[in-house]
């Protein structure tokens, strides 16, 4: 996937698992609403779209997946149709109990200021999604970090 100069976001996070047990984490809801969104509306599908619900934010988004290439890829996109973004997980398997994952997302437009912001939410949210997959997946921890992230009463 080419990257627009450095207008991206990227996150990475060796997770101690089999690479069909992290991929498998990031296409399936049941196991993705763990750590991340509250609700999605079925599996990750190439060329389909799916609904990933934040209850607690009470937020919804639509996503379409471009690539899905079992244990090795997968590529969407979601966003407004006027500011949609492309989101690319790369899964590595580095042994048969360990899976280096590396998050890409780009696509951000606007002026300066708005890319910083923009490239600096997307690596703050894809670090904390990596850190709670990680615990689900390594020690079956739910840590609510996605959650945590925007309490109720902050501004």
């Amino acid at each position: 996937m080419k990257t627009e100069n450095n207008k991206f976001a990227k996150a990475e996070m060796l997770i101690r698992k089999p690479v069909s047990e992290v991929f498998q984490a990031f296409t399936d809801p049941e196991i993705t609403s763990k750590f991340w969104f509250t609700k999605g509306s079925g599996k990750l599908k190439q060329d389909k779209k799916t609904e990933w619900t934040w209850e607690m934010y009470g937020f919804s988004l639509t996503v379409t997946t471009h690539v899905l290439q079992e244990n090795k890829k997968i590529v969407i996109e979601w966003g407004t149709p006027e500011e949609n973004t492309l989101v690319e997980w790369v899964f590595t398997p580095l042994n048969e109990n360990e899976t280096f994952v590396s998050i890409t997302n780009s696509g951000f437009k606007g002026d300066t200021d708005k890319i910083i912001d923009q490239v600096r939410n997307s690596t703050e949210g894809f670090t904390l999604v990596l850190a709670g997959a990680k615990a689900y997946l390594e020690h079956h921890i739910l840590l609510n970090l996605v959650l945590d992230r925007f309490p109720k009463g902050l501004a």
